[in-house]
């Protein structure tokens, strides 16, 4: 799919300068355990499958539809598993973009794994003691997804300075 449509128009009115967007997740387990992984095309990389809402859509929608569009798999979201602010991302371009991450359990009910679109070389499923080699971003959110407690924040997890518990060093 490449960038929405809504994005080139916000760009044609804001240039190049920083554009906060919500971005979702989709951590996908099969009945067997296994994790859900696209190879991207734009890095080449392995990663959970994820992608921008489009106005007005719910993030559960978004998990539902990216999967799909990606991978050909059906899935069902179960829970959200983490929230987080990600670090700006400056492209070749010179666009500079900042994604609020939701990232979302889901469980695969139909389809059979594989490319469903330009944005992936490759798809499969992966054991989670088998996984290949993964960014940070795509393992945290599956160490997340396989947990049993809450919804994680990104720092909620450790004190900031002056608050108790906080270490001082």
């Amino acid at each position: 799919m490449g960038t929405p449509d809504f994005i080139r128009d916000l760009r044609s009115s804001i240039g190049r300068q920083l554009l906060w967007l919500p971005g979702v997740s989709a951590v996908v387990f099969d009945d067997q355990g296994r994790v859900l992984l696209g190879r991207r095309a734009d890095t080449g990389g392995w990663s959970v499958i994820g992608g921008i809402p489009e106005p007005g859509e719910q993030p559960a929608e978004t998990a539902i539809r990216e999967v799909f569009e990606e991978t050909a798999v059906r899935v069902v979201p179960e829970r959200v598993v983490l929230v987080e602010t990600m670090q700006p991302t400056h492209y070749p371009n010179g666009d500079i973009c900042q994604f609020m991450d939701v990232t979302l359990r889901c469980r695969a009910v139909g389809g059979a794994a594989r490319v469903n679109d330009e944005e992936s070389l490759e798809v499969g499923w992966f054991a989670p003691d088998a996984l290949p080699r993964l960014h940070e971003y795509s393992l945290t959110r599956i160490k997340r997804a396989l947990e049993a407690g809450p919804t994680w924040f990104r720092g909620m997890d450790e004190p900031s300075a002056g608050e108790p518990g906080a270490r001082q060093d």
